[in-house]
């Protein structure tokens, strides 16, 4: 029998920039006891910090992308054997105190844990059914070197081509306002350090910044990206809890939350849209040396976020309170100093590092429709990218509703992408006996049974629909629309303080 190790493949590359084909668990044809060789140990800069896929290299990934996208860490390859990865934080940490504002303090606390561990639990589906595919094709002698895995290939391997039509719709729309979201929230922030240009301004300026995303190939290649990207969260975070406690409370500050049901249904879309950064999944596991060790990562890197969004979100809510309503940035509340100043230029970093994870996906399904997906040439293939950048800036500057945007995509899309559709595959997957016992992988240990694991993604399901999509949906049009009647289409600088309107001279009476 072959044994497991060898039952799933990754494309890895060596120190001299060749790719190879391993097992799932890291072991490849001509590579025995040398997990990847990596020159036999011999330390390599390159590979440092550019071409990552080991177990922290997507914990780091799916920890800075939650907090909202994937890749690596500074770790050598044996690493991939003791740890996985972490991937949504950035522009949605700033809008969770907004969101507390309009559920209330206990309501905000236990959606976060609530969507949290449910978004860990679909990001495991995910997992399972690629090494289900995976396994699946191996079988048949199909070879993955040279081509990045999908949601929608798995999808369409396990279930067919309408599950793959619908994967691709929801996937690809929701990554694509996903980097919307990045570019706005780029010009929101850059705005409170440097307010002599509009938003809409720095909405150019970072399109084209951002637009520079071509020219990385694959999520291998964010390395030492999702190391920074995490540390500058994680700074963020704490500089929001500790500036919001020394500020204090500000004078005749009210606590009222929840008020409206349109109010509370959007602050919890957003925080469902916050722990649904697992539309990459796919790409991060065909990124790592051991795709099956993901398993429990998404895990790992939401009870890492949770550090990071719980206090934040409630100090700052704390202090402030209702004012947060009209204020869907956080940093617009604290007052200006190096510590603020350093914690915006730190997320612009971020976003510009979740924007590449969000439009890589984009970039590689681009690339297959046009044939471009197998030539090496970086230059052509970031040639051929640069279309998807266009519709992103022109989206991020037609709605610049930063706040009210994320709710809407959380409703809409991430119900579906990396909720519904995942609980739903994973049933009909594994519907029959036959599939159940030859599945490639069990249930897990904590849930050993199948019909309890059904029963769980069937609750997923109807909540999710009921709650996230159907009254979600509903309370976030009604806020989205409601920012389009007040600020309008094309807003030039949305949720800018007015300026002072300075006073005319009284005129002096004649004689």
């Amino acid at each position: 029998m072959v044994p497991r190790e060898q039952a799933e493949e990754a494309i890895v590359a060596d120190g001299n920039g060749k790719e190879e084909e391993v097992g799932v668990m890291g072991v490849s044809a001509g590579d025995g006891a040398d997990e990847h060789g990596g020159g036999g140990g011999k330390f390599n800069m390159k590979n440092l910090l550019w071409h990552g896929g080991s177990v922290w290299d997507a914990w780091f990934s799916c920890a800075s992308n939650q907090v909202k996208f994937p890749a690596s860490s500074a770790m050598p390859r044996h690493a991939a054997r003791f740890t996985d990865s972490i991937t949504l934080v950035a522009q949605v940490l700033l809008t969770l105190p907004y969101s507390f504002s309009q559920l209330g303090m206990l309501s905000g606390v236990l959606l976060q844990l609530f969507y949290g561990f449910m978004g860990s639990w679909t990001a495991y589906l995910i997992s399972v059914l690629y090494v289900e595919y995976r396994s699946r094709k191996e079988k048949e002698g199909v070879s993955f070197k040279n081509h990045v895995i999908q949601w929608f290939e798995v999808l369409d391997g396990l279930l067919g081509p309408y599950w793959k039509a619908a994967g691709l719709a929801f996937n690809c729309t929701f990554l694509l306002f996903g980097s919307v979201i990045q570019l706005i929230a780029c010009a929101s922030n850059i705005y409170y350090i440097n307010d002599r240009l509009d938003k809409r301004t720095w909405t150019y300026i970072f399109g084209a910044c951002c637009a520079t995303t071509v020219f990385i190939p694959s999520f291998h290649n964010y390395r030492i990206w999702s190391f920074l990207g995490l540390g500058m969260t994680t700074y963020t975070a704490w500089y929001l809890a500790i500036a919001a406690l020394l500020n204090g409370q500000v004078e005749g500050v009210t606590h009222t939350g929840p008020t409206k049901l349109v109010l509370y249904f959007t602050g919890a879309t957003n925080i469902l849209y916050t722990f649904g950064g697992h539309a990459v999944t796919v790409e991060i596991m065909h990124a790592m040396w051991k795709p099956a060790k993901f398993k429990y990562i998404y895990l790992l890197a939401t009870l890492y976020v949770f550090t990071l969004t719980l206090p934040s979100a409630s100090a700052m809510y704390w202090a402030f309170g209702d004012e947060l309503l009209t204020h869907s940035n956080a940093f617009a509340l604290l007052p200006k100093t190096a510590w603020r100043d350093a914690a915006v230029i730190l997320m612009l970093i971020h976003q510009f590092i979740t924007f590449g994870f969000a439009c890589t996906p984009l970039y590689f399904v681009w690339e297959k429709v046009i044939g471009m997906h197998d030539t090496k040439s970086i230059c052509l293939r970031a040639l051929a990218r640069l279309p998807i950048v266009v519709p992103i800036w022109f989206l991020a500057i037609i709605f610049p509703f930063f706040g009210p945007i994320n709710s809407a995509v959380g409703a809409l899309l991430v119900s579906f992408t990396v909720y519904i559709i995942p609980a739903l595959a994973h049933v009909l997957t594994y519907r029959t006996a036959s599939a159940r016992m030859n599945a490639a992988e069990k249930p897990p240990f904590f849930l050993p049974s199948w019909t309890g694991m059904f029963v769980l993604n069937m609750f997923i399901v109807v909540w999710v629909l009921v709650v996230g999509f159907g009254l979600g949906g509903w309370a976030s049009m009604v806020n989205f629309i409601r920012q389009i009647d007040t600020f309008g289409l094309f807003a030039k600088c949305y949720q800018c303080p007015k300026p002072a309107v300075a006073q005319s001279p009284v005129p002096l009476p004649h004689h």
